[in-house]
């Protein structure tokens, strides 16, 4: 993939994490997709983990929005490193604050890896 598809691909990835459209999001993913929350000890194998783990995100918060990107994409590695701020709304309307960067890696046209550093506690939890 060329530097901009790689950058439009974590686009991708992130309009439907805020617009809670799995199904969008699951055609940015392989089947066997590994997803870790390196800072919390999380590792989810493969899209139903993945689904479960979004499912309750979603659930327990009333928007997600991710913003105030900067892309480091390689086309020769098929990597994109992405930092971005994340504005979570609580149920009772609060507003949570986190600094993340996120590593993707890429087989073919999805992420087959993406490794999240989040700042504060764990909003991505499989349980």
């Amino acid at each position: 993939m060329q530097r901009d598809e790689l950058v439009g691909l974590v686009e991708r990835y992130f309009s439907a994490v805020d617009g809670e459209d799995f199904e969008v999001l699951s055609t940015t993913l392989t089947d066997d997709c590994v997803f870790t929350v390196e800072t919390h000890g999380v590792e989810l194998n493969g899209i139903a983990a993945i689904r479960g783990m979004f499912d309750k995100l979603w659930a327990d918060h009333a928007a997600v929005r991710h913003q105030n990107f900067t892309h480091v994409p390689s086309a020769e590695d098929g990597r994109v490193a992405s930092q971005f701020t994340v504005v979570n709304t609580e149920r009772d309307g609060g507003l949570t604050y986190k600094s993340n960067c996120n590593f993707f890696e890429t087989r073919g046209d999805r992420f087959c890896r993406v490794a999240v550093y989040m700042a504060g506690a764990n909003t991505l939890d499989e349980s």
